[in-house]
């Protein structure tokens, strides 16, 4: 393994970060700050509890994980994009670098922004509701699986958009609307009977429950379940970008 090119292009990444503070870094912890404020301190302190929690606390996992899944998609889709836009992508594709080398080095660091930015949340989160972790190394898996998982997700994005519009689409029209249906303010008990096993097809739900279950010990769905989810999304994420190398689609001429 070419352990100089994975780290050049890691690097790079992270570099990019770091030049952005503010927009990179700053910007969505304070606008999931914002959340906590209206739904944790203002609207959470008039509600009751939401299956034996704290309606402030219930939403934590919620709304990190619905920062997780837009931050990773952006950086991992811009990630790839820029090089495809300036056409320095054949210069990476033509250096002594494998697929999965050139994966690795570009995914690996979206998820490492991705969960830095998650810890940022999580001690912010601190500032406005208490709340408790049961289950911190879980919590910590499903933090890196699922930032890793949406890195390659939207990895995919960026090789398939042709445009800077096309790498808001799935974010903004598909992701967000998911998330925020999925669970990441209420607990989906509280629905209908036929509402509860419609939403049990949106693929977030399992993200956000069994995220929640890490913190709480409670949640939607089984926790074998929402791992099992997980991973095979993660798989199928794999499989397409392996087809991608495999096919040269849209990265070589």
């Amino acid at each position: 393994m070419n352990v100089y090119g994975i780290k050049a292009i890691y690097q790079f990444e992270m570099n990019r970060m770091r030049r952005t503070l503010l927009q990179s870094v700053a910007s969505p912890v304070i606008s999931t700050s914002l959340y906590f404020v209206v739904f944790g301190a203002a609207i959470g302190s008039r509600m009751a509890e939401v299956d034996g929690v704290g309606y402030g606390a219930f939403i934590i996992p919620g709304l990190i994980m619905l920062m997780l899944l837009n931050e990773s998609i952006s950086n991992a889709s811009f990630g790839i994009y820029m090089p495809k836009f300036t056409g320095t992508i054949y210069e990476v594709l033509s250096a002594p670098v494998s697929p999965a080398e050139i994966v690795v080095g570009y995914v690996g660091a979206a998820a490492t922004k991705s969960v830095i930015l998650g810890l940022l949340i999580l001690v912010t989160a601190r500032i406005f509701v208490p709340y408790e972790i049961q289950h911190p190394v879980w919590m910590l898996c499903f933090l890196v699986l699922t930032a890793v998982t949406f890195s390659l997700f939207g990895f995919i994005i960026g090789v398939w958009a042709d445009g800077f519009e096309k790498l808001q689409i799935i974010p903004l029209m598909i992701v967000t609307p998911l998330a925020f249906l999925g669970g990441s303010f209420y607990s989906i008990s509280m629905l209908p009977p036929i509402w509860q096993t419609i939403t049990l097809f949106n693929p977030v739900v399992y993200l956000i429950s069994g995220f929640r279950w890490s913190f709480y010990g409670v949640a939607d769905v089984h926790i074998a379940i929402s791992l099992a989810m997980t991973l095979v999304f993660l798989f199928v994420c794999l499989g397409i970008v392996g087809w991608i190398f495999k096919t040269g689609y849209r990265l070589k001429p």
